[in-house]
């Protein structure tokens, strides 16, 4: 499984930071590890340098062997909470396609 992360211009990740999410989420979704083929992380700032309520935005997608990709969104106030958010959103929407497919 790939992780790749993405972010606007307005949001910069020190190289640690992107190593602690790429950990986080691996560690997230390690049990669906042979069903995906790559996660992306797309970071945005809504608001750009002013602040706001939840204007930090992770979209993640999430590649799965044979099928089609699944994508979904998270806003939260921090930039740890949007991609903690997404990371629990993604795996809830993981199990749901590879629980309904191997009852089948």
């Amino acid at each position: 499984m790939t992780i790749q992360i993405n972010t606007d211009n307005t949001l910069s990740i020190e190289k640690r930071s992107s190593d602690y999410f790429t950990s986080q989420i691996a560690e997230a979704l390690q049990r669906f590890d042979s069903h995906i083929t790559r996660i992306e992380v797309h970071l945005k700032d809504e608001n750009g340098k002013k602040d706001g309520l939840n204007d930090i935005t992770c979209l993640l997608e999430a590649r799965l062997e044979g099928r089609q990709p699944i994508a979904i969104t998270n806003q939260a106030n921090s930039i740890e909470l949007a991609v903690s958010g997404a990371t629990d959103k993604i795996k809830t929407a993981i199990e749901s396609i590879l629980g309904k497919t191997q009852k089948h």
